[in-house]
């Protein structure tokens, strides 16, 4: 359970007894605590044995490399749900970065990278054609052409439905080219085939060669025939 204190407790995060502290748009919540289903997919799996071989990974590093990663970290430090900057231990930044190279087929690190810019991307279209079998997602900036996009998807949905974070699914990665990717071969084997008027959310980040993921962004596909 984590809380944030001020002259009485004034945020909180995480569980506590049978109940769970959270907040969302409408402001901090209290819920009762419930267990999720642990389906063990193969995704899930997948997941789990990409950290935990990192992990094993990081014992195996020399302790100049170790150093380089620990040292590192005020480089790479982030805010925590209250908006407080908090910097990772050096393993947890290994492990982070290594585990987006891995799920973009890029080289993994061994020595702690320099921080570098992320290349800017504006998401234009995500257009699935029925017809032509092609699931084009459209860049409005000519500067991605070479660079690797890790991309989210959802099953179709409900017409209405906006709210998918939580339904949002890794397809794969690809590598940008001519401003555009095309993820149908991969949504497919993920999904199925998408039909004409499906509520299709896609979620594209980009994922540079130090490891560091950009911002995901989020668009709505248009399945036409």
């Amino acid at each position: 359970m984590k809380m944030k204190f001020g002259a009485i407790v004034v945020a909180g995060s995480g569980k506590i007894g049978g109940h769970v502290a959270s907040k969302n748009k409408g402001g901090a919540y209290l819920r009762t605590k419930t267990t999720p289903s642990n389906p063990q997919t193969v995704a899930q799996t997948t997941a789990r044995n990409i950290l935990a071989s990192l992990s094993t990974q990081w014992s195996g590093l020399t302790q100049e490399q170790r150093d380089s990663w620990n040292n590192a970290v005020s480089d790479f430090s982030g805010t925590d749900i209250f908006g407080d900057i908090r910097n990772p231990s050096g393993i947890n930044l290994y492990v982070k970065l290594n585990a987006n190279l891995i799920n973009t087929g890029q080289t993994q690190l061994t020595t702690a990278p320099s921080k570098v810019g992320i290349p800017s991307s504006i998401l234009q279209s995500a257009i699935a054609d029925v017809s032509s079998l092609t699931f084009a997602i459209v860049f409005e900036d000519g500067n991605l052409d070479g660079v690797k996009v890790l991309v989210r998807a959802t099953a179709p949905q409900t017409q209405g439905t906006t709210f998918v974070k939580n339904k949002l699914r890794v397809i794969g990665s690809f590598t940008v080219a001519d401003d555009t990717i095309d993820i149908r071969a991969a949504y497919v084997a993920k999904f199925g085939a998408p039909a004409a008027g499906d509520n299709i959310q896609v979620s594209v980040a980009v994922v540079v060669s130090t490891g560091q993921q950009g911002t995901p962004q989020s668009i709505k596909a248009l399945v036409q025939v």
